[in-house]
């Protein structure tokens, strides 16, 4: 279902070729997964280059003896083996591998274990469910900004679901319970549509074992606390996917961020678990093994967020893989602590990719000071923008001229889809598509209906953009010659009268700026249009 997707080579790659690379795999119950990433010791951060997965059902054991099944033992083994040469081609230096419930649980789990390490020379740990849970909590919380605001985390399995509780600090609870889309297909789905009594057995009996790990949540939450829900995993995602296929007609390339609303999902259950597997196969973006097994995983996902009182949760598309390479750069010293490592994930992303792509970082920090310093003194007079939008500002003057990266012509061009199509992490979708198109508009033409690339925009995302990038116009502008010859400015607007006033005060007393007035005045028609006012300039 997801494809490798690799980094094209450049000057940058090299340049950080010394920054090591190491694969993750996760050997679960209804898939092998593989991440590979370069560790971005610097930041600290990691870069996903590449993905695997394939479909190996280790839960499908031997209904006598529990056994892993010699058939189920060689389509994994056979995928561990493809992994592996695919790691060793992008020269990573460790391969990290966790085993969990299917093979915890077979009595010949750690015969299977020994086998890989003989034939493949590959160790694989075998980790218990609260181990997989505290993995998945990093995991998340390396692509999700908490804010110090408390997470209930959901990763549904084939063989179990963990149900986390964590704060961007220490998880306050990790639970692990032994239902799974695959495990519970097998026992309560005996046929396709499914019955109305084996769809009420199912979900009575989902309920009976999340009432211990939801209880847990539930004393851990402090008075008056609001708690966010996030979801991982091939179910949710797939789930969310049919869910934005419903609304918008497509499948989106990327599902991180996706809201699943439980309104929704129960409808989309009652619609699903009327169809045969045939059926559910003919539904964009839903493969032959995950038709088998979606209803029990929906399940699974709606009796969660119906005991713990969530009406929606959103979508990360980091896990437990991502969560054991975490868990490596913790122990190998890299990051200081988790609270750090949490608290500037968008920043850390951002500055990742400028690194990437080679941006002019301190013309670009000064941009972002500049444009910070508009926003901040129009605030309540031409805009009322929050803080979280605020962000969106920082992030798309960082990343401007990202483009130069693709070509100096129309770079503002190749800005919009390095930035759009990156893996800008703590946002969501549309918050990077926001981004991305503050950053095309940094120059040339202003927001124009017949643009496509603001087709899919909000009436409200619309509106950020064409203010935030009058205003970027204007920061960029008052570095043109990318030295620092501007370090501050004031200004006063007065809607009423339409007019604005700028101040401009210069680095050096002797510099008279021209090349930025110059500029500044070249660029400011698309400021004076956005907010009906003239825009004058004297040096302070």
């Amino acid at each position: 279902m997801v494809n490798a997707v690799l980094e094209s080579s450049s000057p940058i790659d090299r340049r950080v070729a010394t920054d090591p690379i190491v694969a993750a795999i996760d050997i679960g119950t209804n898939s092998v997964h593989m991440v590979v990433v370069r560790i971005v010791t610097s930041l600290p951060a990691f870069t996903i280059i590449a993905r695997e997965k394939e479909t190996v059902r280790l839960g499908d054991r031997d209904p006598q003896t529990g056994n892993l099944t010699p058939a189920a033992i060689e389509r994994a083994i056979s995928a561990l083996k493809r992994c592996q040469e695919v790691a060793k081609s992008l020269n990573a230096q460790q391969i990290l591998a966790v085993a969990t419930s299917a093979v915890r649980e077979a009595p010949n789990g750690n015969e299977f274990v020994r086998s890989i390490e003989t034939e493949l020379g590959l160790a694989v740990n075998i980790i218990s469910g609260q181990e997989e849970a505290r993995r998945i909590y990093l995991g998340v919380l390396s692509g999700v900004e908490f804010n110090n605001t408390p997470h209930l985390i959901i990763d549904i399995g084939g063989g179990s679901t963990e149900l986390i509780l964590g704060d961007s600090d220490e998880p306050r609870t990790l639970s692990s319970t032994k239902i799974g889309a695959v495990r519970l297909t097998s026992e309560f789905v005996p046929k396709n549509p499914v019955s109305d009594r084996d769809l009420m057995y199912l979900q009575a009996f989902v309920r009976g074992q999340l009432e211990r790990a939801t209880d847990e949540i539930e004393a851990n939450l402090r008075s008056g606390e609001a708690p966010k829900m996030v979801g991982t995993s091939g179910t949710i995602e797939t789930l969310a996917a049919i869910l934005n296929l419903d609304k918008n007609g497509q499948i989106p390339e990327r599902i991180h961020g996706f809201a699943i609303q439980l309104s929704e999902l129960r409808n989309l259950i009652q619609r699903l678990r009327r169809m045969t597997v045939a059926e559910r196969t003919t539904i964009e973006g839903m493969s032959e093994r995950r038709a088998e097994i979606i209803i029990a995983g929906a399940v699974i996902l709606q009796e969660a967020m119906t005991m713990l009182g969530m009406p929606s949760l959103s979508v990360c598309e980091r896990s437990l893989r991502e969560g054991v390479i975490v868990d490596w750069m913790l122990t190998q010293g890299m990051i200081e602590d988790r609270l750090k490592y949490q608290g500037s994930i968008r920043e850390r992303s951002t500055l990742k990719i400028a690194g990437k792509y080679g941006v002019d970082l301190p013309h670009s920090e000064r941009v972002a000071e500049l444009a910070l310093s508009l926003f901040d003194q129009t605030h309540g007079q031409l805009h009322t923008w929050d803080k979280s939008v605020r962000q969106l500002l920082w992030s798309a003057a960082i990343l401007h001229n990202s483009g130069h990266f693709v070509s100096h012509d129309a770079h503002h061009k190749h800005s919009y889809y390095l930035i759009r199509y990156g893996e800008l992490l703590g946002y969501t979708e549309a918050e990077i598509d926001t981004i991305a198109n503050i950053a095309r508009y940094h120059r040339k033409s202003a927001p124009k209906k017949k643009h496509q690339n603001l087709q899919n925009l909000s009436k409200e995302q619309k509106s950020i953009v064409s203010q935030l990038s009058a205003l970027l116009r204007v920061a960029v502008a008052l570095d043109r010659r990318r030295i620092g010859a501007i370090k501050d400015v004031t200004l006063n607007c007065n809607p009423t009268s339409h007019e604005c006033h700028l101040t401009f005060y210069p680095a050096d007393p002797t510099d008279a700026c021209v090349l930025e007035c110059w500029s500044l005045d070249y660029k400011k028609p698309v400021f004076e249009t956005e907010f009906n006012l003239k825009l004058s300039t004297t040096r302070g």
